[in-house]
């Protein structure tokens, strides 16, 4: 029987593809110590620890005091975790008081300037590719291979049914609107995408209704006319389409997790009707289950990573349970950073990789898994379930 450190150990050697990211790849690394502490899930937990919201506007002295306290203040929480492994880790500095912090924002300035930093960080967990959505940051400096663009539609799809909703003829506007669609995505194949990228808000229309567009249809019934006229020509290109479900923004100034239990039910329509790659990533709790749900119902839907309000350890261990017990490990994708550093890229796949170890290792001491299924399944939810669906290839 597998000894659990040693396959903990095992895990974190294992190959990597980080499927949504926010890097650039012309300023990949960190540039100073605040672009890595000022990074917003752990900005959250430190402010709730008693950071100020202006902390960058106070002098220099007083900013790191003010940061040592909100840390010490949040040294309990997930991202605080993170935090202090990323220095650890990478630059072998424990921060502890102001001259650390001076050390450490030394150490992320040389590093930054350091050609082969961001490499070397990917290389020091096998993260052997990422994942970006805005063509322009796909081109990564100083690395071996550039990311893989999966273009997001999400802007252009509000401006759609908003164009629709507000037009005097809207069968027109509509007509106009999926040829747009057609050339986009016939665009996108060309260029080698291998699909698309939304985020979609609360809808109350559902995908198996039909609905006819008139000038009193609502914002959500045409959002899904366009959903499946968006599936149709994605089934046509060959394209896979990625929902980010879960994040509400109409509420207030911040974003919010909004669970809704009929979130992937109003979707199925879509899955039942079109052949093409479904992959769904969710940040609201509630759902997490639905998801495993209609990848376990429909052969060509797959679960991605945890996004937002799910990166948390207590979610990714229940994820990981009702995808282990329910679908084969090459229809489930662990790893979505969201980072905006390399450095917090590899912070959060540390975080992943330990829980995973952890977890696989449990089953297997509890005879649930021997170690070569345990193997199989975090090989795909690290890294080939994505590789297989993208067509990524190192």
């Amino acid at each position: 029987m597998a000894d659990h450190k040693a396959f903990v150990e095992k895990t974190m050697q294992m190959d990597v593809l980080d499927t949504h990211t926010h890097l650039v790849g012309d300023r990949l690394p960190a540039r100073d110590f605040w672009e890595i502490a000022h990074y917003f899930w752990l900005f959250r937990e430190l402010e709730a620890g008693g950071y100020p919201a202006d902390a960058a506007e106070l002098p220099e002295k007083m900013r790191i005091a003010a940061f040592l306290e909100a840390h010490r203040a949040s040294r309990n929480t997930l991202m605080n975790w993170v935090f202090t492994n990323i220095f650890k880790q990478l630059y072998g500095i424990d921060i502890r008081d102001e001259n650390s912090v001076r050390e450490a924002d030394e150490a992320v300035r040389a590093s930054s300037a350091q050609s082969g930093w961001a490499q070397l960080v990917a290389d020091k967990l096998n993260i052997r590719g990422f994942v970006v959505n805005v063509p322009e940051h796909a081109e990564f400096h100083g690395m071996r291979q550039d990311a893989l663009l999966i273009p997001r539609i999400d802007g252009r799809l509000n401006g759609w049914v908003a164009a629709i909703h507000q037009s005097a003829e809207p069968h027109a506007a509509m007509e106009e609107t999926k040829r747009v669609i057609g050339e986009l995505l016939q665009s996108y194949k060309l260029q080698g995408c291998p699909g698309i990228m939304t985020t979609l808000p609360r809808y109350e229309a559902s995908a198996h209704e039909s609905y006819t567009l008139s000038a009193e249809s609502s914002r959500d019934q045409i959002l899904m006319m366009l959903l499946h006229a968006i599936c149709g020509e994605a089934e046509r290109n060959g394209l896979f389409v990625q929902l980010f479900l879960g994040v509400e923004r109409s509420w207030g100034s911040t974003a919010v997790p909004a669970n809704d239990p009929a979130r992937i039910l109003k979707l199925t329509g879509l899955f039942e009707k079109y052949t093409c790659p479904f992959e769904l990533v969710v940040a609201s709790e509630i759902n997490n289950l639905d998801v495993v749900q209609a990848a376990w119902n429909h052969p060509h839907v797959h679960v991605g990573g945890l996004w937002w309000y799910n990166f948390r350890a207590s979610t990714y261990r229940d994820c990981m349970q009702y995808r282990l017990e329910a679908l084969p490990g090459i229809k489930s994708s662990l790893i979505a950073s969201d980072a905006r550093c390399i450095e917090w890229s590899f912070g959060k796949i540390l975080l992943v990789k330990r829980l995973l170890g952890e977890f696989l290792s449990e089953k297997i001491q509890a005879g649930w898994l021997d170690e070569d299924t345990a193997e199989h399944v975090a090989k795909c939810w690290l890294y080939q379930s994505a590789a297989d669906r993208y067509g990524f290839r190192p």
